[in-house]
């Protein structure tokens, strides 16, 4: 999708604000990311379609779109169907019903435009939960460490603090397995590197806990906090622990989000590219991860901080899980059941 060229600048601009438009609403970072990827595929396809202005769109365009996706042949993605021959899932697909429904309103209250609500159903789908391999983990760490083209006026120790930074990132959100928010909330005061110990002190429900950090991300996180942080403040006085360079202020989940996508498209890896992630994903993750090497899931239940059982449950999903621990890649936290409860 991120791909596709749109040669029709009005187009090009729809896209952008239609972009704006969903931020504004406040919708979900991955929703004002992905969204519009998926509508660009619909405008590249009224271009080859020979229709140049959006004032043309028909619903028949629409569900003609629609049906060509359905039949797209499988690609090297993963996410085909295998019930329908190789196709899109019906999970991807009902990503693009969602963005065409959220387009054609769009088009309405914006744009002005006389045009009917997509009456597309959802196709049946199982509620599966999007999680990356240990492998394609491992690609996201390796990123960080390309040499990245440089910005005019930028210097190499800046980019070199920004990509420690995305690995302490990875450390947070993968590692410990911190939601969205209790990443943004986190302050330098909260990692305690003598006891290996990271102190989330605005969980859900005003619930605090302490997370274990592996040995792995525990030196990701000091080379970040001793060796490059102060690059990214200049001066500035703050005690978040992710900042932003432009402003040396705490840095929110939109921009977090960005980076992880960045990285993302950064691998080069067809199949991981075409996930839809976010910084949950890899939550979602390591969770998994933990799962399939044989540990307890009340251990990942506390490792979390779900407030029930039920809450972790929805990891059993994974095929091929194992009761004996597996050999497992290096930044992945390895955490016996009584280091658990002891830090907590």
């Amino acid at each position: 999708m991120k791909k596709l060229n749109l040669s029709n600048a009005s187009y090009r601009y729809l896209e952008q604000s239609f972009k704006e438009w969903l931020d504004v609403q406040g919708y979900a970072p991955s929703s004002v990311y992905n969204l519009p990827l998926h509508i660009r595929e619909l405008l590249h396809y009224l271009e080859q379609e020979e229709i140049k202005n959006i004032k043309e769109l028909k619903r028949q365009h629409i569900e003609s779109y629609y049906q060509q996706l359905k039949e797209r042949p499988a690609c090297r993605t993963g996410r085909s169907n295998q019930k329908r021959g190789g196709g899109l899932s019906n999970g991807h697909l009902n990503k693009h019903i969602q963005a065409l429904r959220k387009f054609t309103e769009y088009l309405r209250k914006v744009g002005r435009l006389e045009i009917n609500e997509v009456s597309l159903g959802n196709e049946e789908t199982e509620n599966r939960i999007t999680y990356l391999t240990e492998e394609e983990i491992h690609l996201l760490f390796k990123v960080t460490y390309q040499k990245p083209e440089r910005k005019p006026n930028t210097s190499e120790r800046i980019y070199e603090a920004i990509q420690s930074r995305d690995r302490a990132m990875l450390a947070i959100y993968y590692g410990c397995g911190l939601r969205r928010n209790e990443g943004v909330q986190l302050d330098i005061s909260d990692i305690n590197f003598d006891r290996s110990i990271l102190h989330v002190r605005k969980g859900k429900n005003y619930q605090e806990r302490l997370v274990p950090i592996s040995k792995a991300n525990l030196k990701y996180l000091q080379d970040y906090v001793y060796d490059h942080r102060g690059e990214l403040s200049r001066g500035r006085k703050t005690e978040a622990l992710f900042i932003a360079y432009a402003t040396g202020r705490r840095l929110q989940g939109q921009s977090l989000f960005i980076r992880l996508k960045n990285l993302q498209y950064q691998t080069g890896n067809n199949d991981l590219i075409e996930k839809e992630i976010g910084l949950h994903t890899l939550r979602h993750s390591i969770a998994t991860h933990f799962l399939q090497a044989g540990m307890k899931l009340e251990s990942i239940s506390r490792f979390l901080g779900h407030g029930s059982l039920e809450s972790t449950q929805i990891y059993t999903h994974v095929a091929g899980v194992k009761t004996e621990t597996k050999q497992a890649h290096p930044n992945i936290p390895r955490y016996e059941t009584n280091q658990l409860e002891k830090d907590e």
